[in-house]
Parts: C-alpha cells; sequence; structure tokens
C-alpha cells in the first residue's frame, strides 16, 4: 500500500485542528467551527483507517495513530523508518 493517503490525511488532519484552535483563540466564527470540526474529524478517521491498512504497522504504530493531531504524522514517521518487508 502506498504512504501518499496516509501522508495527505495526517497533514489535512493537523492543519484542520491548527484553524480549529486558532478560531477558537480568535474570533470563534460558528461558520469556522462547523466546518473545520467534521472535516478534522473526518481525517482523523481516516488516519487512523489507512494506518490499521497497512501491513507493515506494528502494534505501536497503530496506537501512535490514534493520538489526535500529530498521531497520523507520528504514525507515518515510524513506519517510514521500518523497512519494508
Amino acid at each position: 500500500m502506498h504512504l501518499r493517503p496516509l501522508r495527505v490525511a495526517a497533514h489535512l488532519e493537523l492543519v484542520s485542528l491548527i484553524i480549529m484552535l486558532a478560531n477558537l483563540a480568535t474570533v470563534h466564527l460558528k461558520s469556522v467551527s462547523s466546518l473545520m470540526g467534521p472535516a478534522h474529524g473526518c481525517a482523523y478517521l481516516f488516519v487512523i483507517g489507512l494506518t490499521w491498512r497497512l501491513g507493515r504497522a506494528t502494534t505501536a504504530v497503530k496506537a501512535t495513530a490514534l493520538v489526535p493531531g500529530i498521531g497520523g504524522l507520528l504514525a507515518l514517521r515510524l513506519v517510514e523508518e521500518r523497512p519494508p518487508a
């Protein structure tokens, strides 16, 4: 399985979380929250699903993917460090 979909989903998850937190800390626009909340949740679920489908993902990598925000990027890094079987 290619890592590109996981890479895209992990970055989208982090960016959406940053946007949501910045919105919360500044103007707190309801429209931004209603758009970015589902986007972040969807990206988070994609990261978990894509990580768990990787053949070379260990239990530690799968558990790392469950961390909201940066878990996808950390899991991606762990998978890239490990050579394919």
